[in-house]
């Protein structure tokens, strides 16, 4: 199970859109009429102008589940699922509607509800979204859901906004990172697919502490496009790119001789006599950074923080 939360200004536009599909069977209904879509609507815009200086009043959430799931989904276990779902996102005490589609054999419903509750208070928004994430993690786990094998599965043609942006960075900085030796290589590969990427510092320091990726004006930290992609992964797998490269490079050097179980060998230098690993170490170990100001030679050096490869 997937949930997706927004929130939104118009009730109008939302509730039409969940109740004049074609396939859409309303699940349930609390504090709104139901006989016609425009009385639902106002009976929504007169509780939110209790709070007139709240401007979006409109909680907006789908949840979906895998195809595989459709069999096991009718239309009072959704309800269920959706009012636990509701219960542990704090969603009480307030208007709301439960709608499902079916649309591509792909269940999924949409949950909306006036963020000015019955009291005239508001539900916050405040980590909506990461809760989100781990209650539908609780939930798909708990009755047994499919569980999908990451973003390879999503499809890309039904997305818009935001979440395509975000699934276009993930593809291409995969695509890209998968073979980069450098992070100079990966930012001018992303550059040339109109990706800019910016690196976050620590204060008053060149420590590297994150990264960001923009495209078509919205950028997004790389944990956030996909947790593969935080500095720290990235900067492990180039590094790892980086060794595998100088690899190839080192075998491909006259007079190398690969090592032979039947302990035969040509004659060697004491380089070649040295194992491939323990020499690329040598030659990836950072160069150790002292105190300029320590020029004492009997005062000890200080030893700088590595802050790790060089951009």
């Amino acid at each position: 199970m997937i949930g997706k939360v927004t929130i939104g200004s118009s009730f109008g536009g939302v509730i039409r859109y969940a109740m004049e599909k074609q396939d859409a069977i309303l699940l349930l209904a609390e504090g709104v009429r139901t006989g016609e879509v425009q009385a639902m609507i106002q009976d929504f815009n007169m509780q939110r102008n209790v709070s007139p200086d709240l401007t979006k009043a409109v909680g907006h959430i789908s949840l979906s589940w895998s195809k595989e799931d459709a069999a096991r989904l009718s239309p009072e276990i959704m309800r269920q699922r959706a009012l636990e779902y509701m219960e542990k996102m704090k969603i009480t005490g307030t208007q709301f509607i439960l709608v499902e589609h079916r649309e591509k054999n792909q269940p999924h419903l949409h949950i909306i509800y006036n963020r000015v509750d019955n009291e005239g208070k508001t539900i916050t928004d405040r980590f909506q979204k990461e809760r989100n994430r781990k209650i539908c993690k609780k939930i798909t786990l708990r009755y047994g859901y499919h569980l999908g094998k990451g973003k390879q599965q999503v499809n890309r043609q039904q997305l818009k906004g935001a979440d395509k942006v975000r699934y276009e960075l993930y593809d291409s900085i995969k695509l890209a990172s998968a073979n980069a030796v450098s992070w100079n290589e990966l930012t001018a590969t992303l550059e040339r697919q109109g990706i800019v990427t910016t690196f976050k510092y620590k204060s008053g320091t060149s420590e590297i502490q994150g990264v960001s990726f923009a495209k078509d004006d919205l950028q997004f930290k790389g944990s956030k496009i996909d947790r593969s992609l935080s500095f720290g992964k990235l900067d492990a797998l180039i590094r790892q790119n980086h060794k595998l490269a100088m690899v190839q490079q080192f075998r491909k050097q006259p007079g190398y001789v690969p090592n032979h179980p039947e302990g035969r060998f040509r004659a060697a230098t004491l380089s070649q006599q040295i194992p491939d690993d323990r020499i690329l170490d040598d030659l990836l170990r950072p160069v150790q950074q002292y105190d300029q100001q320590s020029s004492n030679p009997s005062k000890k050096k200080k030893r700088k923080k590595y802050l790790g490869q060089s951009l």
